[in-house]
């Protein structure tokens, strides 16, 4: 389970919404502005009170690591876990994090200081067994995992039978662009085309767009001219001013540009 970004509050809504604590192995901050890490301080604590032992990984900018240990070293509360920082300077697209499962890649923003969203594709490369066809053939459970890495499979009599007449094709893998504060920027957009998600920051609504280019924001149809060029499926926008009295106002925007818009709020879940 990864954590994107830690304002204050956020151990409160992850009781809330019964998310374990334990469950977090990696946390992503985008940038040093408060309303993005000033919680992360409180739930690397929390962690330690509760008895962690499982180590935890933090990737953020440069500087995060000072932060973090000045203000422990401060109260005298080193952690009794590992705690391991990946500290990011870079302004190219970099490979921050790799599994058997998924990749997180860095997606270089343009905001105030130095920022970074973070890009995360699922490696589905796996083949689903056809059952039935393997039934039929009396295929023995020990070359079912090579099967679903795409082996053929030979048979007692010396015929071959091949891969495709035994799986089908893996399910379409899954992708989430992750845009944090940021002004208008079509440099982004090879790296989240086709994403199968995108959140993209809409503070403003277009008319306060002089307000987002002076604060380095952006407006709910600039987001969405984002992610119309880059062939996105779905639009998630977030961080909105709180100015406005309806955040339907981002979606009305938004859909003049690009169809599928979600908005998001606290406690909301997606499935996709």
């Amino acid at each position: 389970m990864f954590l994107i970004d830690c304002g204050e509050g956020t151990q409160v809504q992850l009781r809330k919404h019964k998310i374990k604590f334990s469950q977090i192995e990696h946390i992503f901050i985008s940038h040093l502005h408060g309303d993005h890490f000033f919680g992360l301080i409180g739930l690397i604590s929390t962690f330690m009170l509760l008895g962690r032992e499982k180590e935890l990984h933090v990737y953020g900018p440069k500087g995060i690591k000072e932060a973090i240990l000045l203000l422990l070293k401060l109260g005298n509360a080193y952690t009794t876990y590992n705690l391991f920082f990946h500290e990011l300077i870079s302004k190219e697209s970099e490979v921050i994090f790799e599994d058997e499962k998924v990749k997180v890649t860095t997606i270089p923003l343009k905001h105030r200081v130095y920022t970074n969203g973070y890009l995360f594709e699922e490696k589905n490369t796996e083949r689903k067994l056809n059952i039935d066809a393997i039934l039929n053939h009396n295929i023995e459970k020990l070359y079912y995992n090579k099967i679903k890495l795409g082996g053929d499979i030979t048979l007692e009599d010396g015929s071959v039978l091949p891969n495709s007449e035994l799986s089908f094709d893996p399910e379409e893998a899954k992708s989430y662009a992750f845009c944090s504060d940021t002004v208008y920027n079509e440099a982004i957009i090879p790296i989240i085309e086709k994403a199968t998600v995108l959140y993209h920051e809409s503070t403003f609504l277009e008319s306060e767009s002089h307000l987002a280019e002076k604060t380095m924001h952006t407006t709910a149809k600039q987001a969405a001219k984002i992610a119309k060029l880059a062939d996105v499926k779905h639009l998630l926008l977030g961080h909105y001013s709180t100015r406005y009295g309806n955040i339907e106002l981002f979606r009305t925007e938004a859909n003049e540009i690009f169809e599928n818009v979600l908005l998001a709020d606290d406690g909301l879940e997606f499935e996709f």
